[in-house]
């Protein structure tokens, strides 16, 4: 919308008036040079005032959706493709999700990754191990290759690329001990994982909320104040799978809450690329 200026003239007495011009009429005695106010009925006097449109169309703020059933859900679509959630609750039926909890968090190696931003180092709040023949690096710092997978996780693995119609070759596994712990926004798109990557999200243990936004658009100057919001209630034994454009059009977050929440274990399994070398065939880094 052009930035234009209307200016409208109103009867009134509620306007800021405009002060008429005064004489030199003071009063006898007084000083000469201060002028006094005239005593008149300045609601019956023409006043102005100046209306500005804004710079930029009034928008509202989208209400944030929640998805709890389960379904495929296109959640945008743009010049960068479909970005596409699939949810599956109950996945895993109480017993297998019971079971399966407690034998991870006792046997797992987990442990707390160090990251860098702004060369500053910080302790991830929750604890992390991975499995794959390859590294992978995200905020700074590596994950080393472990091809030694534990024996039900090559078993979730199998069921879930059934599901999912594509192999993965790689697991990150994260322990969010309590309510406190969480994961910023941000979104997996590191180039190991290559072009519109498939995530898939296995929760076990205690529901937290995974939230998502869009990506602001151009003209939004990286405003996030604007764009769509979706809540995913993920409880024991669900499985999301995120496709298409998900992690280049969204980002997605665990925040942090301040009320007893028990131990969750989410498994985020994926496939993974050699990265490029400088100075080889697909440019550098």
């Amino acid at each position: 919308m052009a930035d234009k200026r209307q200016r409208v003239r109103v009867q009134g007495s509620w306007a800021k008036p405009v002060p008429p011009q005064r004489g030199g009429v003071h009063k006898s005695g007084g000083n000469p040079g201060l002028h006094q106010p005239e005593v008149g009925n300045w609601g019956n006097r023409q006043q102005t005032f100046e209306f500005c449109l804004p710079a930029k169309p009034l928008r509202d703020v989208p209400a944030e959706k929640v998805i709890e059933q389960a379904g495929e859900y296109d959640i945008s679509q743009g010049p960068t493709g479909v970005s596409r959630l699939r949810l599956f609750p109950g996945f895993l039926s109480q017993e297998e999700a019971d079971w399966m909890f407690s034998k991870l968090y006792a046997e797992l190696p987990w442990s707390q990754k160090t990251n860098f931003k702004h060369g500053q180092s910080y302790d991830e709040p929750r604890l992390t191990c991975w499995y794959g023949e390859l590294p992978y690096t995200y905020s700074n710092s590596t994950l080393q290759a472990n091809a030694q997978w534990h024996p039900l996780l090559l078993q979730l693995r199998t069921a879930i690329e059934k599901v999912a119609g594509q192999t993965f070759n790689s697991l990150l596994c994260n322990l969010y001990r309590d309510g406190k712990d969480s994961i910023a926004w941000h979104s997996d798109n590191e180039p190991s994982l290559g072009p519109q990557p498939t995530i898939a999200s296995l929760s076990l243990g205690d529901t937290r909320c995974f939230s998502l936004r869009k990506q602001p658009g151009p003209d939004d100057g990286g405003n996030y104040t604007y764009v769509e919001r979706l809540r995913i209630p993920l409880a024991h034994g669900t499985l999301l799978l995120m496709e298409g454009a998900t992690q280049e059009d969204w980002q997605h977050q665990v925040a942090k809450e301040y009320h007893d929440r028990g131990p969750r274990i989410n498994l985020t399994f994926r496939t993974i690329y050699p990265e490029p070398q400088p100075g080889r065939l697909g440019g550098q880094r």
